[in-house]
């Protein structure tokens, strides 16, 4: 990931709306939800969640998949991955037992 790469997904992270959205998602998992789920869930109208889809999704931290009228929205794990991986580049400055709290911290426990 670049630096621009990684500006846009803070950004869009930036946005309380979007930071719930993208939480939510990672909650759910790689079979995502629809669009006008999501909405619902978050008592959100549909129009205003479409535009921070659509932010999250250029910023690629989701990706979209459309089922027949509906559009599905999943959390692109690889996207959050590099941005992490942006950010703690150079975390350890040749001592990686200094990242090991942190990577302990966003490790998942499940």
């Amino acid at each position: 990931m670049d630096k621009e790469a990684a500006l846009r997904a803070l950004a869009a992270l930036g946005q309380d709306t979007r930071l719930e959205v993208f939480r939510l998602l990672v909650r759910t998992g790689a079979g995502g939800l629809p669009a006008g789920e999501i909405a619902a869930r978050l008592d959100i109208v549909q129009n205003t969640m479409s535009a921070h889809l659509k932010v999250l999704d250029q910023a690629g931290l989701v990706s979209a998949g459309r089922e027949g009228r509906s559009i599905r929205y999943a959390p692109d794990m690889t996207g959050f991955r590099d941005l992490l991986a942006y950010l703690m580049e150079d975390c350890c400055n040749g001592a990686p037992e200094l990242c090991q709290p942190i990577i302990q911290a966003v490790t998942c426990k499940c």
